[in-house]
């Protein structure tokens, strides 16, 4: 999980606990804001487009996940306000395009999910 700069350590320690996740303290290129700058799920991250190409290498070594850089909803920077994704499904806001949406799919590996989300589903 990545957490902003300034979160007090107790809040940081639920979040490990609760999520059994490990949490990382980061920017997303200059944006301590990293839930609005990035959306991460289990198989990959989208970062907004201007983050600068050696940070975004170094998020992945340390998040140990493959991130590509895009906007959503017709050029968003704001990539939390407009995605919402788990590992089998994403949801996009109304207004993003063909492409944004072919990113996405490749970044979280969404194509072919409907069938191991439907059978999540049924157990």
């Amino acid at each position: 999980a990545l957490v902003h700069t300034d979160l007090d350590k107790e809040t940081e320690e639920i979040i490990a606990d609760t999520l059994k996740v490990d949490v990382f303290r980061a920017t997303v290129g200059q944006n301590t804001l990293v839930g609005s700058y990035c959306v991460l799920s289990n198989q990959g991250g989208l970062v907004h487009a201007r983050m600068p190409v050696q940070d975004m290498e170094e998020l992945s070594q340390l998040i140990q996940l493959p991130l590509a850089a895009g906007t959503i909803n017709r050029g968003s920077d704001v990539i939390g306000a407009g995605v919402v994704a788990n590992d089998w499904a994403a949801f996009c806001g109304m207004q993003t395009t063909a492409t944004e949406i072919g990113v996405v799919e490749d970044i979280f590996r969404l194509q072919g999910a409907a069938p191991a989300m439907q059978s999540a589903l049924i157990d």
